[in-house]
């Protein structure tokens, strides 16, 4: 696998591979972080490996579970949401891209306001069908609302 693609100009992204329209407006990518991707302006991390090239933040988030920090984990999901409704590029990784990357879209959705099942339907029909993996995951976006 080569390195990210340059990053484009005007902040769009370069491709459309993994992104997601938030309920707000924002756009945001999920990912496995191992794949090769066009580059963001901010990465939300949720396991170990490498980190991109771009500013990023790591969440202990083992996999099929739940993060090891919740307050940790909120503040992270926060400064990510932020950083996208104000139209920075921001990604979310994990090994596989979708239980843990999932969860945290699902997140993003409850934080905008959305109930926690609403929220795992919607990001289930519009990122990938088996996100958020375990009732654990499901769980935890209840203790978000």
């Amino acid at each position: 696998m080569g390195g990210p693609s340059r990053r484009p100009e005007g902040g769009a992204w370069g491709d459309d591979a993994g992104l997601l329209t938030l309920p707000s407006g924002a756009r945001v990518r999920g990912r496995r972080i191992v794949d090769d991707a066009s580059a963001a302006d901010f990465a939300l991390v949720l396991a170990r490996g490498p980190l991109p090239p771009w500013p990023s933040r790591r969440v202990r988030w083992p996999d099929l579970w739940v993060p090891l920090d919740r307050a940790d984990a909120v503040d992270a999901l926060r400064e990510a949401l932020r950083r996208a409704t104000a139209g920075e590029r921001v990604e979310v990784a994990c090994r596989g891209g979708v239980g843990r990357t999932g969860t945290a879209l699902a997140a993003f959705a409850v934080l905008e306001g959305l109930a926690p099942g609403e929220a795992v339907a919607w990001v289930r029909a519009r990122y990938h069908p088996h996100a958020v993996e375990t009732p654990w995951q499901r769980w935890w976006l209840r203790s978000l609302s």
